[in-house]
């Protein structure tokens, strides 16, 4: 009696921990694609990995701090887990180099933005060399959306249009670590949207730097207009997203393309950043508070249910009171459904970095507080006004930390706010449902009645099951360390029974 064979080693583990801007998150839908195709499997929830990627962000001052800390917690437990590997990767991957491996010797791949296709061979090069491995490419290797990607969400999609950035902003360090603003063709925007939405999925946000310059590579400067107005046409898709556009750059062409494509969602995020146009100048940000402001207007024109949100800096070096007062003014008049509101903090390798003036921390923070009470003051007003008006929400999951605990679901309406609605039976995230608004808080709203209508879609189905899409990549030369493929099977006799 012969003995049985040997079972296969089981697949190594992976998680991914994404810090950071939506590039960031879609990075890491393109990280997790890789190490599935590569033969890796995601960890469980409560499970400890083998490997465990870090998709760091560089923008924000206590990002060094973070990624550290992070990376010593991580130690002790490499440590008691024989073969854990460690990956660090993003933007700070690609400022810091060989400085993370230096500070953290635990460390085992450091990859940058240009090479993100390089994770799984860098990690079957560290474990077989037994050293740490740091490639950091220069410029762009792949495209990244011609990588594979694992999808974290079953209804809604990014889908990238560009990567990297033109603009020469003082405080930003995305162009040095990004690179030059490079354009995906239409026609491969588009297929990449088809393929999610044949997999069920709703909505998709086309993503980039700076969508609105998106096109001037190959010389088509109506380009994302007219992509807008063809994704909107593709069959089964419900919303439309895009993130984040440049006023400088912001066309007619594409308030008419959002105004006329049903499926364009009437959301605009586009950010300020000051309302002086003194502090304008020295950011290098190429508009005035003039241009901003008549680009809302002519939103507002087209469709006046349009919410807009922005990005606001406060205490840029040589913001002075009266800038501040310039911003504040903008603000009440722009009467923005939200926004994202930051201090100030310098970036060593920008321009705004070697500024005079750079203001102490107590005056950015008290400015800080003045902002936030004046916009959440706006949002809180804009949010009332909808009160008793009906709603249609994409169901999601984990937009409401407290949904369990107060018998509540949450979902985004076409506008972009966040609503909590009462659970219903049956409605599943990736579900689509129509109900009316009763209460109102700065940040979301509340809806505690009866639903209108449920409509259970291909996304909920999908969700329910726990799948989530996919879409393919080309694949050179990336080792697999998983469960080796399944030998094919011997013919089956031709008079077998079926």
């Amino acid at each position: 009696m012969t003995s049985a064979p040997p079972s296969p080693p089981a697949p190594r583990t992976y998680r991914v921990r994404t810090y950071g801007c939506q590039m960031n998150v879609h990075d890491s839908e393109r990280l997790s694609g890789l190490l599935e195709e590569a033969g890796y499997t995601a960890a469980g929830e409560h499970d400890e990995p083998d490997v465990v990627v870090l998709n760091t962000c560089a923008v924000r001052e206590n990002a060094d701090n973070r990624l550290y800390g992070n990376l010593g917690h991580l130690r002790p437990v490499k440590a008691g887990h024989p073969g854990m590997q460690i990956a660090v990767g993003g933007c700070l991957a690609q400022k810091d180099r060989s400085e993370i491996v230096r500070r953290a010797p635990w460390v085992d791949v450091v990859f940058g933005t240009h090479n993100v296709g390089s994770l799984p061979a860098l990690l079957e090069r560290a474990r077989h060399n037994d050293e740490a491995q740091v490639e950091i490419k220069e410029a762009l290797e792949v495209f990244p959306s011609s990588l594979p990607a694992k999808r974290d969400s079953a209804y809604a999609g990014w889908v990238s249009i560009s990567v990297g950035c033109n603009n020469s902003c003082t405080f930003c360090i995305v162009p040095s670590l990004r690179g030059t603003e490079a354009d995906r063709r239409p026609g491969d925007v588009l297929a990449e949207v088809q393929a999610l939405v044949d997999q069920g999925v709703l909505e998709v946000t086309l993503l980039g730097q700076n969508v609105n310059s998106y096109g001037v590579e190959f010389g088509d400067r109506g380009a994302f207009a007219d992509l807008l107005r063809a994704t909107g046409r593709i069959e089964g898709l419900e919303r439309v997203r895009f993130t984040s556009p440049h006023p400088r750059d912001f066309t007619d062409d594409v308030i008419a393309a959002m105004a006329e494509t049903p499926a364009v969602c009437h959301q605009l995020h586009m950010p300020l950043q000051s309302g002086s146009d003194d502090v304008l100048r020295r950011m290098r940000r190429s508009y005035r508070r003039e241009r901003y402001l008549g680009i809302i207007e002519r939103v507002r024109a087209a469709m006046p249910d349009a919410a807009i949100t922005t990005d606001v800096i406060v205490g840029f070096p040589g913001e002075t009171e009266a800038d501040f007062a310039q911003t504040l003014d903008v603000v009440a008049e722009a009467r923005f459904a939200g926004a994202f509101t930051f201090q100030y903090s310098q970036r060593p390798g920008t321009p705004a970095a070697e500024m005079d003036g750079q203001l102490p921390k107590e005056v950015v923070q008290e400015r800080y507080l003045r902002l936030t009470a004046l916009q959440d003051e706006i949002s809180w007003s804009e949010n009332r006004a909808l009160v008793g008006t009906p709603v249609e929400l994409l169901v999601a999951a984990g937009e409401g930390s407290k949904d369990a605990a107060r018998g509540r679901l949450s979902g985004r309406s076409r506008d972009g706010r966040l609503v909590h609605v009462t659970a219903a039976p049956g409605v599943r995230p990736g579900d689509v449902v129509e109900t009316v608004v009763t209460q109102a808080a700065p940040h979301h709203l509340i809806a505690d009645g009866p639903l209108l209508s449920h409509r259970r879609t291909r996304a909920g189905d999908a969700s329910e099951a726990g799948v989530r899409p996919t879409t393919p990549g080309v694949l050179l030369g990336i080792p697999r360390v998983g469960v080796p493929a399944a030998e094919p099977a011997a013919p089956a006799p031709a008079c077998a029974p079926a």
